[in-house]
């Protein structure tokens, strides 16, 4: 089976990710079909049966792309497109009729496969099968970061409720809360994120020894070692930890370094170095590099300070979930020494 990857986004593709000017904070711009969602104030004596059944079955969002897309104000049957769009339902309660596959995999992430058991899966990472989704009946689609128009139209025609919702630079939270929006769980979906920040914070100050340690957060791909931008998913995590980066990756921006070759290794050295890998390729390129002297003589590989961690889950754009079970890692393995 052919799986579909996003690019590697790095620094030479800053510029392109500019052209992304509205993100998914549009979501959060809503206007609705027969009517307002903003809480206005009504005399208490208003609230009769039939103002509620005058209530509207839609209202128009604007998806990260700017596009204003009308959807059913109480979406039932939603299916995802994305690892991240199912992490969000899952986090609001709400159990899709369709999904993919997640990042990297010809199965969902392992993190949510207790979640989504039983749920038809549509497709691969933004690649769906358009006769499963049609089979799913979906009343709304949350499309990821998709931006192939031919498939985004195929999929319009199942549902004009298609929405795209992220766009490149958006981190988990705005995404979070556009989805959260979306499928009129807002309030669920911010303090979801208040909850979180809450916790990471407290695991932070539980470190002991560890606390404020340097963390090299690293991809090896089957070309070599990419280290993480602050605002990347996984080292967002870690800055709300307290935790700190080494100088080499104190670096704003969400993306993965290009590969470096063995020359440049030490950049990847920290107080603590945390490795994940996406493809078989991958975990084959960092079992032949362990050998070598170079790897040997990083300062966390000497203290016997590396942890393995899950691609599929530090490695993608993020989500609600997914940022729970990276702060859960950096405790396993930061509280074990």
């Amino acid at each position: 089976m052919t799986l579909h990857h996003r690019p590697v986004r790095t620094a030479s593709r800053r510029a392109a990710q500019a052209v992304a000017t509205l993100g998914a904070a549009v979501l959060l711009l809503t206007a609705c079909g027969g009517g307002s969602d903003s809480a206005e104030s009504k005399p208490s004596g208003e609230k009769s049966a039939k103002a509620d059944s005058s209530s509207p079955k839609t209202r128009t969002v604007k998806d990260a792309t700017g596009t204003a897309v009308e959807i059913p104000a109480e979406p039932k049957r939603i299916v995802t497109l994305t690892q991240e769009d199912l992490d969000a339902v899952l986090a609001l309660d709400i159990k899709p009729v369709g999904i993919t596959n997640g990042q990297g995999l010809d199965k969902p992430p392992a993190y949510l496969a207790d979640k989504v058991e039983g749920i038809n899966i549509v497709g691969n990472l933004l690649q769906p099968v358009m006769d499963k989704v049609v089979a799913a009946k979906p009343d709304l689609i949350l499309a990821g970061d998709m931006q192939d128009e031919q498939v985004l139209k195929q999929l319009r025609e199942i549902t004009p409720a298609t929405l795209v919702t992220m766009a490149p630079t958006d981190d988990w939270k705005l995404f979070f809360r556009g989805v959260g929006n979306a499928v009129n769980k807002l309030d669920a979906a911010n303090k979801f994120i208040t909850d979180h920040e809450a916790a990471a914070k407290a695991a932070g100050e539980k470190l002991g020894k560890n606390k404020g340690a340097e963390v090299s957060i690293v991809r090896w791909n089957p070309d070599g070692p990419s280290w993480m931008e602050n605002k990347q998913f996984a080292s967002g995590v870690a800055l709300e930890m307290g935790l700190k980066r080494p100088k080499s990756q104190n670096k704003d921006g969400n993306a993965h370094t290009p590969s470096l070759s063995l020359e440049k290794i030490n950049e990847i050295d920290g107080d603590w170095l945390f490795l994940s890998t996406l493809t078989s390729d991958g975990a084959k390129a960092l079992k032949d590099v362990q050998d070598k002297p170079a790897y040997k003589e990083l300062g966390a590989v000497k203290n016997k300070q590396v942890v393995t961690v899950d691609g599929s889950v530090w490695s993608t754009r993020g989500g609600p979930l997914a940022a729970d079970v990276v702060m859960e890692d950096y405790v396993k393995a930061l509280s074990a020494k």
